[in-house]
């Protein structure tokens, strides 16, 4: 008996050709799991002893507390006091307080007493006015001379031109001119002083400063007394020797710096009642009732001591 063909073989006739056998498909491999990557202090001995080197020790840093790993310092936050100065702090403003409102001669010796600062502080003033600073008619502003000046340097710019260019180098001015001083500030942007006086047939081109020296309060006005109607020379001495200008803030309040405390005492006090007298003659004519409310004076870094009125 014939055995039966398997169905798997191909029966071909006289002149065909035998079919190409079918490839057999790639079995899928199966994705190798990702070794563990060895930890840097395994690893560096060993490169080391391959290559016949001594493998040196690796140090690990700990984050434990008390390992000497400094912590970085917070930005804007004061370091810790210590005892000895909180207990002085402590002292020092019981004392001022105590003392509530005290006249002028003894509000300067209160603050000399309470310096602790290594460098030479600032004497301000802090003046609280009873206006309507919403009130254009209410502003304050001005400047008053300081008869023992403001104890720094004032770097003085005027803007004038002819025979007052001149005048203003003569009486100490640190820059004079008038086209070439607004070019240089217009294309370079160039604001080395800290005030700038105008003469008044000069006002016209410095106008166009307005933008630049507007914002940073440089900009002359007659109200300010940095436009000059009358002598140059004059006008540059009293901002040389200490001319302060002060204006009145939102709150309606004034703020100057009227000397340093490297001062003599009596000098504070002239400075101070000098200022003191300015504000109350620039009274607007408007006000009722009480025009100051409060005085306060203190240094750069001391405490305010209130002053009686």
């Amino acid at each position: 008996m014939a055995k039966k063909q398997s169905a798997d073989v191909a029966v071909t006739t006289p002149g065909e050709s035998a079919p190409e056998p079918k490839e057999a498909k790639p079995e899928a491999k199966k994705p190798k799991a990702p070794k563990a990557p060895k930890p840097e202090a395994e690893s560096a001995p060993a490169a080391g002893a391959a290559a016949g080197e001594t493998p040196k020790p690796v140090a690990v840093k700990s984050a434990a507390a008390g390992d000497g790993v400094k912590k970085k310092k917070k930005a804007g936050v004061a370091p810790a006091r210590g005892k000895k100065l909180r207990n002085q702090l402590k002292n020092t403003y019981q004392k001022i307080h105590n003392e509530g409102a005290v006249a002028l001669p003894r509000a300067v010796t209160l603050l000399k007493q309470a310096k602790r600062a290594k460098f030479d502080e600032t004497v301000e003033i802090h003046m609280s006015l009873g206006i309507d600073a919403t009130q254009s008619d209410q502003l304050v502003r001005g400047t008053v001379p300081l008869p023992h000046g403001v104890g720094k340097t004032v770097r003085v710019v005027v803007f004038c031109q002819g025979e007052n260019i001149a005048k203003a180098n003569e009486a100490g001015a640190d820059f004079a001119g008038s086209d070439d001083l607004i070019e240089k500030i217009q294309k370079q942007g160039w604001l080395e002083f800290d005030v700038a006086l105008a003469t008044q047939d000069l006002m016209g081109k410095v106008s166009r400063l307005g933008k630049t020296l507007g914002p940073r309060g440089l900009m002359p006005t007659p109200k300010a007394g940095t436009v000059i109607t009358g002598d140059v020379a004059q006008a540059v001495v009293d901002f040389k020797a200490g001319k302060v200008e002060y204006r009145t803030d939102k709150g309606g309040n004034v703020h100057a710096g009227v000397g340093k405390m490297s001062f003599a005492e009596e000098k504070i006090v002239a400075n101070v009642a000098a200022f003191v007298e300015a504000i109350r003659g620039a009274k607007p004519a408007g006000i009722k009732g009480n025009y100051v409310n409060s005085i306060t004076l203190s240094s750069t870094m001391g405490p305010g001591i209130a002053l009686a009125m």
